[in-house]
């Protein structure tokens, strides 16, 4: 029996696999996909860090999905900005889209409870992979322009955080 595409496409991603994010890069048929693993891994996450806080399973969820799907955007764009115009990578909004959102699999194993920032250590890993393929440059530059993505993520968390008065400890870091 074959495995679905997105089971493959998540599994390759996670083994940090290089072809795999070239390819994704290229390809705009996985944009959906992307997205799919975003929210997934995202809520798997949120939903771990509520049995490990005694929190709220569903609000937890929601909430890590939709901020989940924030991030990546911002991450996304940050780092195409800083790829392309700082550091001379090759990248378009679209493509940095994909390897990243890809990049955010294995922060699903947060859905047992305190393997979350395993999990996240494992997505930045997965990132700077991403980054570095997406953008066809140095693995040097892909650190700094995930750093920076990275970095305007947890900025604007932390705003978001402060100015309505959340309390997104449980989801922490991502």
């Amino acid at each position: 029996m074959k495995m679905p595409t997105i089971f493959r496409n998540v599994t390759r991603a996670g083994l940090l696999d290089v072809d795999f994010y070239n390819r994704a890069e290229l390809d705009t048929s996985l944009d959906g996909q992307a997205a799919v693993v975003v929210i997934v891994a995202n809520a798997a996450a949120g939903v771990g860090a509520a049995f490990a806080a005694e929190g709220n399973v569903f609000a937890a969820a929601g909430a890590s999905a939709a901020a989940g799907i924030v991030g990546w955007l911002l991450w996304s764009y940050v780092a195409m900005v800083v790829g392309t115009r700082l550091f001379g990578g090759t990248s378009d909004f679209g493509q940095m889209r994909r390897v990243i959102g890809f990049a955010y699999a294995p922060l699903a194993i947060g859905i047992v409870p305190y393997l979350g920032p395993i999990g996240a250590i494992w997505v930045l890993l997965a990132a700077v992979i991403a980054i570095r393929e997406g953008m066809e440059f140095s693995t040097q530059r892909s650190i700094a322009t995930m750093v920076v993505g990275w970095g305007a993520w947890v900025a604007a968390t932390v705003a978001v955080n402060v100015l309505v008065g959340w309390d997104m400890r449980p989801a922490w870091p991502f």
